[in-house]
């Protein structure tokens, strides 16, 4: 602990010392880049045509600059924003000069702001450059939002109303955007917003912003916001009642465990209330998930679980509060522990709340409580969750939190498995950022609380972190105790499964890792960066001894029309404490004891921007005591932005001494996309795994017939792929949702 409170002593006298100076700047920054509102008592027809008066007598934004491949000077092509506004409103108006000929890989909803001709906007109403939302609208008028938590690319997860459209001229295209301030989170009396706005047009390669966002920083970075000035304070955002009924229909068929074909029908409903102009409530009841799109399956030969993202649209809204606590490795919240058991099959969730926004202009709050029903040999459960998390200077933010999961089975069971009762975690957090993103710092404490488990329960980590225009350094640590749990998390490395007595035994670790980074950015005309990386971790035994260094040196060299190369080469030192497999039960394991091995990976990405683009990995060298050879190949066709045919394809081959054994992994998935217009998709994804024994169809169709309101219909099917095509289960779901606002 003497450690911990020497390092965040040490940042808060860093952070007191250079704020002043940062803060200057950033008021620098917002005073050279500035758009005036004003208020419209005129009608806007949201058709892309910008032909009302309002628009001729709009301030117009000065000359964006280039951001990509670098950010030297204008963009070959220029755009033009206006704003305004009325009660219900803010309105954007936008022209974006072209030769006509727009480019778009998808139609598709919540693609982002990569790949396709586009526009961004970039608000943070509440102006302290540590949260705000994200609003993109391609040359086809397809739609992504999402909010943008501070230091995170974002996942555009994050949906609500809103409206667009576009229309393509000979030299332009033009978009006409109506947000409504019920929409987004904010405080009433702020006459300054911070904003920006990004171009993206693939054709030239090319990334152009409003403000000077320097070439190695995010292009959508808050603190790079030039500011919106308001003449009179905005409007509140009135009250904000929404609700979400939806209804399913669907049958199932389940050979796997002789469950005869059945039907079912169900509904239920989420809801949305504005407390305030910055603090909403979300209530759900019997939540239903089955439209969300399949998991991507990938071949693990690492001896450690993978972290799967988060896809149901109820943990995502303002999902940052909680899923950022922690670090990588390391995540005391992980919302996937909720209506999902170990083999992610879903169980169910009869009801939730979730409270989250600003109590005031610097605190942040966030409060979660959901309640499981019973599903097989799962007992019903309750989790909550409680974060507050308030700005000591602009960018830093210090956060407290406190999470619980209860498990409602009998007192008998609770004396047989007193670990299963509860799980509980409380901790405290340190995030520092300066204004312009270039140095990071960050520390954490999280205590976790078992029955009858009162020492080495804690988790502990620090760092720091620098991003120049050329250097890039990464270093931190991490201390996690044996008995440290997160029922409600995820812990990468604590679990270690011992394939000789087929159990699993926890043993806590601590951790130092180094990344640095060096970008040369080139002139010439063919090639845009070559970046060198290498990274450095080492991992100890609670006893100190060393358990694991992992190094990696890689090289990428990425040209002007989007292809790059690279080369990587890594190395493994390991002392293995458990026997461990990576072929069939026949074979032995590989037993415990001192590892030294390489490999060296060679990849090629071409041109996203051609009707056919591929990449290529083939990777190769030892792999513990035996030998490893990996080929990966992707391919993708694109026909206009309507059709988009992939395969995702994998080869992997592990060659083992006797008695140890060999095997080969096959992965491969193709994945078809049709997407009629910006309102209607539909998906199919075939996934063939060797590793899992799976393979699986799923095809899903999606026809948004008015804003955030839905028709789905889903059919998966799921065989083993030994005995090949031997049925396990299938299923096909009908479900329609509605959004009603109050």
């Amino acid at each position: 602990m003497k450690q911990i409170f020497y390092f965040i002593t040490t940042i808060f006298i860093t952070v007191t010392s250079v704020q002043a100076q940062q803060k200057d700047t950033f008021i620098s920054f917002q005073q050279e880049y500035q758009l005036h509102i004003k208020k419209t008592n005129k009608p806007i027809k949201i058709d892309g045509k910008l032909n009302e008066d309002v628009w001729a007598d709009a301030q117009t934004t000065t000359p964006f600059w280039k951001k990509f491949p670098n950010d030297d000077g204008r963009p070959t092509r220029q755009t033009e924003v206006k704003v305004t506004y009325d009660n219900k409103f803010l309105y954007i108006g936008i022209t974006a000069y072209d030769s006509g000929k727009v480019f778009a890989q998808t139609l598709k909803r919540d693609f982002g702001h990569d790949g396709n001709d586009g526009i961004g906007i970039v608000l943070d109403p509440n102006n302290q450059h540590i949260n705000g939302f994200f609003f993109v609208v391609s040359a086809f008028n397809g739609q992504s939002e999402d909010q943008l938590p501070l230091n995170s690319d974002g996942s555009w997860s994050w949906d609500n109303k809103w409206y667009s459209a576009t229309k393509i001229y000979k030299d332009r295209w033009t978009v006409e955007i109506a947000i409504p301030f019920k929409t987004i989170r904010y405080t009433a009396d702020k006459l300054v917003w911070g904003i920006n706005f990004i171009r993206i047009d693939p054709k030239t390669n090319e990334y152009s912003t409003w403000t000077h966002v320097p070439m190695n920083f995010q292009s959508h970075d808050l603190g790079f916001t030039g500011s919106l000035i308001w003449n009179h304070p905005p409007p509140a955002s009135g009250k904000n009642v929404v609700t979400i009924p939806y209804m399913i229909s669907n049958l199932n068929q389940n050979k796997e465990n002789n469950i005869p074909t059945n039907g079912k029908f169900n509904a239920g409903m989420d809801g949305k209330f504005a407390l305030s102009s910055s603090l909403n409530l979300d209530l759900t009841i019997n939540p239903d998930f089955s439209q969300v799109d399949v998991d991507k399956q990938v071949t693990n030969l690492s001896r450690f679980n993978i972290y799967y993202p988060e896809k149901r649209g109820f943990f995502l809204e303002n999902s940052d509060l909680f899923a950022r606590l922690g670090e990588n490795s390391v995540r005391p919240f992980y919302s996937r522990t909720i209506g999902l058991d170990s083999n992610n099959n879903p169980i169910p969730i009869l009801f939730g709340a979730r409270l989250t926004g600003n109590i005031n202009k610097s605190t942040r709050v966030g409060f979660m409580n959901i309640q499981t029903g019973s599903e097989g040999n799962n007992a019903p459960e309750n989790y909550t969750a409680a974060t507050i998390q308030h700005n000591l200077f602009q960018r830093t933010v210090i956060k407290a939190y406190l999470l619980d999961r209860e498990n409602f089975i009998s007192q008998d069971q609770k004396n047989k498995d007193p670990l299963n009762a509860f799980g509980r975690n409380a901790g405290t957090e340190f995030d520092y950022s300066n204004l312009s993103g270039s140095w990071t710092a960050y520390s954490s404490w999280n205590h976790s609380y078992k029955m009858g488990i009162h020492s080495d329960n804690n988790f502990i980590n620090g760092g720091f972190g620098y991003k120049g225009r050329h250097l890039g350094v990464n270093s931190g640590f991490v201390s996690v105790g044996t008995n440290y749990y997160t029922d409600m998390g995820y812990v990468i490395r604590i679990n270690n499964y011992d394939a000789l007595r087929d159990t699993t035994i926890r043993v806590g670790y601590k951790e130092i890792y180094n990344n640095v980074s060096y970008a040369f950015y080139s002139k010439t005309s063919a090639i845009h960066t070559q970046r060198i990386n290498f990274f450095n971790d080492f991992y100890f035994n609670p006893d100190n001894s060393l358990n694991e260094h992992d190094s990696r040196l890689q090289y990428n060299l990425m040209f002007t029309n989007t292809s790059n190369i690279g080369f990587i080469v890594t190395n493994t030192l390991l002392n293995l404490l458990y026997p461990v497999s990576f072929t069939d039960s026949s074979y032995a394991p590989l037993p415990a004891g001192h590892y030294n091995f390489s490999q060296a990976f060679a990849y090629y990405q071409s041109d996203f921007r051609k009707p056919f683009s591929y990449y290529s990995q083939i990777a190769g060298g030892s792999f513990y005591n035996g030998i490893k050879k990996t080929l990966i190949m992707a391919g993708t066709y694109r026909q206009s932005a309507h059709m988009n045919v992939s395969v995702n394809f994998e080869y992997d081959n592990l060659q083992f001494p006797k008695p140890y054994g060999n095997t080969e992994i096959f992965l491969i998935a193709p994945k078809i996309e049709y997407d009629f217009s910006t309102k209607m998709f539909w998906t199919t994804f075939i996934q063939y795994n060797t590793q899992n024994n799976n393979f699986n169809i799923n095809s899903r169709f999606q026809y948004r017939f008015k804003p955030m309101s839905d028709l789905f219909l889903v059919y998966t099917d799921n065989y083993y792929t030994t005995p090949l095509m031997q049925n396990k289960n299938r299923a096909i779901v009908f479900k329609m949702d509605y959004w009603f606002n109050m």
